[in-house]
């Protein structure tokens, strides 16, 4: 489920989702009993970036308690915090979704996303088959050090608010404020759409 990021104009690229689907989508919801809304940032630079990420949704949309909603654009994104030509690019998307699992239960799961592809975590900075990041869980904020919410970093990082604005236009990061603002704040440079690229909601 895509929608624009803008600047000024729509993207002719990018196609709505048939209500059909939405329908599809909304009606999975009668399985969570009081769901809480979660933002999932993804990204790999490492194997098949666009199959990691893929296959990130659909073990996330596999997950008891867990419905995806939205599955932003792709994004191609130099790395964060290393040498330029140093890493593969990565490609970034984020993932909206319903989810009854507590913040700890939705955080092991993410973990066990990584670990099923064969993340490795021997450098911060270091190349990655795959990240699972949780930007937002409602509007909790925690300063929990097993998991910060929101990500202490999502408001500084285009690969992230540019996907989260494509799919939530209006969306607020709590005590940061709207995306739309926080996006333009940052600089959106190495942080490019990939029209040629598609993720694709889980049916």
């Amino acid at each position: 489920m895509t929608a624009s990021f803008t600047e000024g104009q729509s993207d002719p690229t990018v196609q709505p989702v048939p209500a059909s689907v939405v329908q599809k989508v909304d009606e999975a919801d009668t399985t969570l009993h009081n769901p809480r809304r979660a933002v999932i940032s993804l990204g790999s630079n490492l194997g098949n970036r666009l199959e990691n990420l893929q296959g990130a949704i659909d073990a996330l949309e596999d997950t008891p308690g867990l419905r995806v909603k939205a599955v932003s654009r792709v994004y191609e994104t130099e790395p964060w915090g290393v040498a330029p030509g140093s890493q593969p690019s990565y490609y970034n998307a984020v993932v909206v979704l319903k989810t009854t699992l507590p913040p700890s239960s939705l955080l092991e799961r993410a973990q066990a996303v990584e670990e099923a592809f064969h993340r490795v975590r021997d450098e911060r900075w270091g190349p990655r088959t795959l990240d699972v990041d949780i930007v937002a869980y409602a509007d909790v904020v925690s300063d929990d050090p097993a998991l910060t919410l929101p990500h202490p970093r999502a408001h500084e990082r285009a690969f992230v608010l540019a996907p989260w604005h494509d799919v939530e236009p209006e969306a607020q990061l709590a005590d940061r404020g709207p995306v739309a603002r926080l996006l333009d704040a940052v600089t959106r440079e190495g942080v490019s759409p990939r029209a040629d690229l598609e993720l694709q909601l889980p049916e």
